[in-house]
């Protein structure tokens, strides 16, 4: 085997494992929707209205799109209170998935190829 070249197992549990992520990689590699995390984080729960006032460069339809997005990979959720509806973060979940494919590729593919 070649210097710093190892065998991996489990492919099929990786290849899952990245399918069900894959949504969150998605919302998370568009530099606006990380604009509207760390407004989040900041404010705890914002409108569209209130995003759209702090990320000026975005129009209110764009936003809408990409909390859509963000709802979808399990990054955000939203309650409705009146007509208004405050977004704000959920990531426990869609963190734990990322920290579980990373422990899956760590294992499969350690200097021992998976093997014990």
């Amino acid at each position: 085997m070649m210097e710093g070249f190892h065998h991996c197992n489990n492919k099929e549990q990786v290849a899952e494992k990245f399918k069900e992520v894959s949504a969150v990689f998605q919302a998370l590699g568009d530099p606006n929707r990380q604009k509207i995390i760390l407004l989040l984080m900041q404010f705890d729960r914002l409108t569209v209205n209130g995003i759209t006032d702090h990320l000026n460069d975005l129009s209110r339809p764009a936003i809408s799109h990409h909390l859509k997005i963000m709802r979808l990979a399990g990054l955000i959720d939203f309650k409705k209170l009146g007509k208004e509806k405050f977004y704000y973060l959920r990531i426990d979940n869609s963190l734990h998935q990322v920290k579980q494919l990373i422990q899956i590729i760590e294992e499969s593919c350690s200097d021992n190829g998976g093997r014990s």
